[in-house]
């Protein structure tokens, strides 16, 4: 099959099958799994969280088929089934503290044990800086950094369409990377699948949101995101994986190093990142979503420029240009607005 045709295929397989999956889960998670308001939320009235397990299952559906049938060496489909296996069991992590909060200690653990899991036996001979460090520091960076993102992905997911207006672009860019040869055929089929499944949840995430991710779909999603962009910067491509995520990383990192700097627990639930100010600071909902989706489009340029030029000066200038950028987004947010945009 076409190198391009198969990953457009699982990518429209997966949003049909996430979508389908959104109708027919929305009245069962609207009994057993409703989000009720509170003093943090973003939303104002009771709404069903879960849609995650339809963006998974879409996912997943639509690479079943690659995987039994699909031109993929043996190596990349254990890969994908690890990564899988790491992913569900993160979902089910999420999906029990949806439904019934664990302590944060134990959530840790478990998140730990998932992207260490991906490291160690999905990449097994992936090396980021083979020159400068020994593998086990390499390991123990990887591993804090993988824990970092699937927990900024669910910190991020905060408002409706914020998921969407940041992990649909990147995983688009990393699909359309791999046909270009970027990304190993089995990463660049997992990022179509992720990005389909997201495209299949987006109408019922619209503003107003009918249907939340929950925890059940930010955690994985954090970690298969994480992995792509691991697996891109094992190529060399290491400041293309900085900028992809840019917005998500600084507006999460920010919010996490103020809030140690108040001596605040970290863990708990707050209304304290930059898009969450913004939205009292006079920008809609949607008026954030769509200035975060436009910076996403900037930054996927700027990511495809750093490829292309293999000069440590020229893809530094690329990541600097892209943090002038997000700087300038977040500011913006950080300061009140005297009309609604």
């Amino acid at each position: 099959m076409d190198s391009f045709l198969a990953p457009l295929l699982i990518l429209i397989t997966a949003a049909a099958i996430s979508a389908v999956l959104c109708v027919a889960l929305r009245p069962l998670l609207a009994r057993y799994a409703l989000a009720r308001p509170n003093a943090r939320s973003s939303h104002s009235i009771p709404t069903p969280q879960g849609g995650g397990i339809a963006v998974l299952a879409g996912a997943f559906l639509a690479l079943g088929p690659g995987l039994l049938h699909g031109p993929l060496p043996a190596g990349a489909q254990n890969d994908l089934v690890l990564v899988g296996a790491a992913a569900i069991l993160l979902a089910v992590v999420g999906a029990w503290d949806d439904i019934r909060p664990l302590p944060a200690s134990l959530r840790l653990v478990l998140q730990a044990a998932c992207v260490g899991l991906v490291i160690v036996y999905a990449a097994p001979g992936l090396r980021l800086f083979p020159g400068l460090m020994p593998l086990a520091l390499e390991r123990v960076l990887a591993l804090l950094a993988g824990v970092w993102f699937v927990n900024l992905v669910n910190f991020m997911d905060g408002i409706d369409w914020i998921t969407i207006a940041g992990i649909v672009p990147l995983t688009g860019a990393l699909a359309l990377a791999g046909h270009a040869g970027a990304l190993d055929l089995g990463s660049t089929w997992l990022a179509a699948a992720l990005c389909g499944g997201l495209i299949g949840f987006a109408p019922f995430n619209k503003p107003r949101a009918r249907l939340f991710l929950g925890d059940v779909g930010s955690l994985p999603i954090g970690l298969l995101t994480a992995y792509l962009l691991y697996r891109l910067a094992g190529t060399g491509a290491f400041a293309a994986a900085l900028i992809l995520p840019l917005y998500h990383l600084c507006d999460a990192t920010l919010t996490l190093l103020r809030r140690l700097a108040r001596g605040e627990k970290i863990w708990e639930a707050h209304r304290s990142h930059l898009y969450q100010q913004a939205t009292t600071n006079g920008f809609s909902v949607l008026g954030i979503v769509t200035r975060i989706a436009l910076l996403n489009l900037i930054l996927i340029a700027l990511a495809a420029f750093s490829l292309r030029i293999p000069d440590f000066w020229g893809q530094l200038a690329c990541l600097a240009v892209a943090l002038l950028l997000t700087a300038a987004l977040l500011h913006s947010f950080a300061r009140p607005r005297a009309a609604h945009g």
